[in-house]
């Protein structure tokens, strides 16, 4: 069952969504070549814990860290390590905080110093696909609208669109009812409505959509070995659209300016 949030539920996911926003702009200006992703990791649970959350994975099914750090073929679920960043590196960094009983769930891909072209369309395109999946949140729209708003643009440019792990609603628990997988139909699953809150997650992969699961049990990385990525925010969905709940207070000035220019 979907769970619909009240106005009271929505304030605290504001709360929790601007925090771990936070956190993710802070390791944003991190990324340089020569830091380890275990350096971001206790960085990251830190400032989690400092703002006086629970960094949300740690714990989760045994997981082992504050944030999932994945590198170049590695989609989600990446350990931390004290190998540093190589320049030409791509890393996507996934993180969730709990404060006053709410989740917040954000996930960015970022360069490593210069990197390739086919390496920054990709980041883009994601983040392209994620905005697009964001703007299909809409009340009376269906779940799987949202598949179809990031798949369609995914195949444009021909990325194996990640199908083993999907995005979910978002609430109390980090993983709420529905799934919501980035393919789809348009007008099939679930009615969207106010008050349901999401986590929208796109993973596309360079080369094939298959993946594996490394020794660690944890570790997904793409079948065929080439570069993967994932961006991620939460999202209420409101009477006057999807409102993304996992921006900075300047971020949401700042795409409040964009959307009424």
């Amino acid at each position: 069952m979907i769970i619909a949030k009240s106005a009271k539920d929505l304030d605290k996911m504001r709360d929790v969504g601007e925090l771990i926003a936070e956190v993710r702009e802070s390791l944003r200006g991190m990324v340089e070549p020569g830091i380890s992703t275990m350096e971001l990791n206790n960085a990251a649970e830190k400032m989690m814990r400092d703002a006086g959350a629970i960094p949300t994975f740690i714990g989760y099914h045994g997981f082992p860290y504050a944030i999932c750090a994945s590198v170049n073929e590695e989609i989600v679920h990446g350990f931390s390590k004290t190998t540093p960043l190589k320049e030409g590196d791509i890393v996507s960094l996934d993180m969730a905080a709990t404060y006053n009983g709410f989740v917040g769930d954000t996930a960015m891909t970022l360069p490593v110093g210069e990197i390739t072209d086919e390496l920054k369309q990709l980041i883009r395109v994601t983040e392209e696909c994620l905005e697009l999946g964001i703007q299909a949140a809409r009340a009376n729209n269906r779940v799987g609208d949202i598949g179809w708003a990031v798949q369609q643009h995914a195949e444009k440019y021909g990325y194996g669109i990640v199908r083993d792990y999907t995005g979910h609603g978002i609430g109390r628990q980090m993983h709420e009812a529905p799934q919501i997988a980035n393919y789809g139909r348009p007008g099939t699953r679930e009615k969207i409505r106010v008050g349901y809150c999401f986590a929208i997650e796109p993973m596309l992969n360079l080369g094939t959509h298959e993946t594996r699961t490394l020794s660690d049990k944890w570790t997904v990385v793409t079948l065929d070995g080439k570069p993967s990525a994932h961006a991620e925010h939460s999202l209420a969905v409101t009477a006057d659209g999807p409102e993304i709940l996992t921006l900075t207070k300047e971020q949401k000035k700042l795409r409040a300016a964009k959307m009424s220019a």
